[in-house]
């Protein structure tokens, strides 16, 4: 018998914030033959896509699809609305903020980016400054996302829209969804989104490459009034297609559509609040062994110290260099967990990027999933010592009992 007994045979679990764990029903509704991409099964099917992707983003509203990751969606929102020399504003400057940000510059706008904590929201008095001191309106739209994917922030929209309107000002609200949608509560016309992006390999629970961009009347009207718009991102031909293969300017992405079919259902069965109920109870109880683990003298803490500005999808987390990297190694090695690196907390090549991972918790996950990852975070927390408090999985247990 070996000396050391590795125990991670069996199904791995991959517990990063994206891609998400797949359900088998969206994988069997994949492993298929290749069909027909002019008529029947598949064009039928597609057709019926549209309508539940817009009960995900609670809107009455337009959905492009595109074989895109959210890089991809990006590019699509802002190339449908936005002209070189026009000038947008990012309301922060986490990882994929600045990502959105440097997507709109490459695109030629001019880019106003502010800066805030990483640890905290957006700061709203910076947004409205920078909204006053636009009287010629030259700031055409508002790049928000939701959830910073690096942070595990979840923004105030709301708050967001309302100051917007208070201060009548006509930019489009562009909204990053990526890591939210069909996780945290997301409303897009309840919220006045203009403009929403999202990809497939979150909360929809599908592989990553599919990309999609909904939008209201008011964005397509800026899209009438563009002086050109790619062929290929053009969001209105794949909203609006007469042909099929307009759906998605060429070959249909069909596997994909298949697998988004499979997991449309699996959401629309469970239910939207249900599905946001799942996704906040879940996470409440993996705070909850965090701040346990972090007491009597161990290193672990939240990267959000407040709870109402805390994503449901997905969780960052601080333990000091370099024990994020041993404990992310050692339950890879030996009990088969994959945790998140830390993203954007730390340059790349500083040794305090070995200080920090992420949780993610979003799609297609549930209580014993949870409370099994949270038990392989203590093992590997016993295995290399780290210090940390006692009765974190029993706090967490009880969070999950309470029904």
């Amino acid at each position: 018998m070996a000396d050391t007994v590795k125990l991670t045979a069996g199904r791995a679990y991959l517990a990063i914030p994206g891609p998400s764990v797949i359900p088998d029903q969206v994988l069997q509704a994949m492993h298929r033959a290749s069909p027909n991409i002019y008529a029947g099964e598949l064009v039928e099917m597609t057709h019926g896509l549209i309508p539940d992707l817009r009960r995900v983003a609670q809107t009455d509203h337009n959905v492009a699809i595109y074989i895109a990751n959210g890089h991809g969606t990006w590019e699509a929102a802002l190339s449908n609305v936005i002209s070189p020399g026009d000038r947008v504003l990012v309301p922060g400057a986490s990882e994929f903020s600045q990502g959105w940000a440097l997507m709109a510059r490459g695109l030629g706008a001019e880019v106003e980016q502010l800066s805030h904590d990483q640890s905290s929201c957006w700061d709203l008095e910076q947004v409205a400054h920078s909204l006053k001191n636009d009287p010629n309106r030259r700031i055409k739209a508002v790049l928000a996302v939701h959830v910073d994917t690096s942070t595990s922030i979840r923004n105030d929209i709301v708050a967001l829209r309302a100051l917007m309107d208070e201060l009548n000002h006509p930019a489009l609200l562009m909204l990053d969804c990526i890591a939210s949608l069909g996780c945290d509560q997301v409303e897009m016309d309840a919220w006045g989104v203009d403009v929403l992006v999202a990809a497939s390999q979150k909360g929809l629970m599908v592989p990553p490459g599919l990309g999609f961009v909904f939008f209201n009347d008011k964005a397509d009207a800026v899209r009438n009034a563009m002086p050109r718009v790619s062929g290929y991102w053009d969001w209105q031909p794949r909203a609006r297609p007469q042909e099929y293969y307009q759906f998605f300017n060429g070959t249909a992405p069909t596997h994909h559509l298949y697998g988004l079919r499979a997991a449309l259902d699996l959401i629309h069965a469970e239910g939207m609040d249900n599905v946001w109920a799942r996704h906040q109870r879940l996470a409440q109880a993996i705070w909850t062994a965090c701040e346990v683990w972090g007491q009597d003298g161990g290193p672990m803490r939240l990267n959000v110290s407040e709870p109402s500005l805390r994503s449901h999808a997905v969780t960052s987390i601080h333990i000091g260099a370099p024990n994020g990297t041993r404990l992310r190694d050692w339950l890879e090695q030996n009990l088969g967990l994959t945790l998140g690196i830390g993203l954007g907390m730390a340059p790349s090549d500083s040794p305090e990027w070995h200080g920090y991972f992420r949780l993610g918790h979003m799609g297609h996950v549930n209580g014993h999933m949870v409370m099994g990852m949270l038990g392989g975070i203590e093992t590997g927390l016993q295995a290399l010592n780290i210090p940390h408090g006692s009765g974190a999985v029993e706090a967490a247990a009880k969070i999950l009992a309470t029904g």
